[in-house]
């Protein structure tokens, strides 16, 4: 069977280039966690899994630079772990556009029983099988796929923790899954996310800052060098 190291040499293999130390950790953390679930008997891949995925991955990630490397560290996660990319997302968006045009008992209601909306068999079988599916392996990132699907039909609900708690519930039960622990994974979700906000706005403050003593120093050597060349004007015309 192949192993988490195998899954990291394959990653590394794919994309060589060193990682900045602040999103290291959140990449190795997805690797592991997709590692896992890939080699889990009872684990099927599923739209709202692939959702979860390309979510966390997009708002972990924000503000990694160079941007254009994004897309490459992605693909090097999911080719690792004997994935298709393009599938993550092609899957992840279709979900997405479907949530975006209804209410948050709308969405509550197609989950229980999805319909096809626009050829999308292919997104509604695997959700459908869920619910009688009695070895269903449920996983973090098929409730940060749940969370991104009520974020997309009602931004304020996900803010608001009693409204938010008592949906999660509805939707757990309806898929015959744990609400506490999709609630308690959720809740480190937003805390990372969180996290990862406040370090960025630290990491933005001490560019800022290094800019402007760049600027500093650019202008008083301007203003010395403006200085040295009027003392020589002044040398001459003596």
């Amino acid at each position: 069977m192949k192993t988490v190291s195998d899954s990291k040499r394959a990653f590394y293999a794919s994309y060589p280039r060193p990682i900045n130390s602040v999103y290291r950790r959140v990449i190795e953390e997805l690797l592991v966690e997709m590692h896992l679930l890939s080699v889990n008997a009872d684990f099927k891949l599923d739209p709202i899994y692939y959702l979860g995925i390309v979510t966390s991955f997009e708002r972990l990630m924000q503000g990694y630079q160079p941007e254009s490397d994004k897309e490459q560290i992605f693909n090097a996660l999911c080719t690792s772990t004997d994935s298709d990319p393009e599938t993550y997302k092609s899957q992840a968006g279709a979900l997405l556009s479907i949530a975006k045009d209804k209410s948050t008992d709308e969405l509550v209601d197609w989950l229980s029983n999805p319909t096809a909306e626009n050829d999308s068999s292919h997104i509604v079988e695997p959700i459908k099988a869920i619910a009688t599916n009695d070895n269903f392996k449920y996983s973090r990132p098929f409730a940060i796929g749940i969370y991104t699907l009520l974020e997309e039909c009602d931004h304020e609900l996900v803010q608001d923790q009693e409204k938010r708690n008592q949906v999660l519930d509805t939707i757990a039960e309806n898929f015959g899954i744990s609400g506490e622990k999709m609630k308690k994974d959720l809740e480190l979700y937003r805390s990372n996310l969180e996290k990862m906000g406040e370090l960025l706005k630290v990491i933005e403050d001490v560019l800022e800052a290094s800019r402007k003593k760049r600027a500093k120093r650019a202008e008083e050597k301007q203003a010395k060098e403006a200085k040295e060349a009027d003392e020589v004007k002044e040398a001459t015309a003596e």
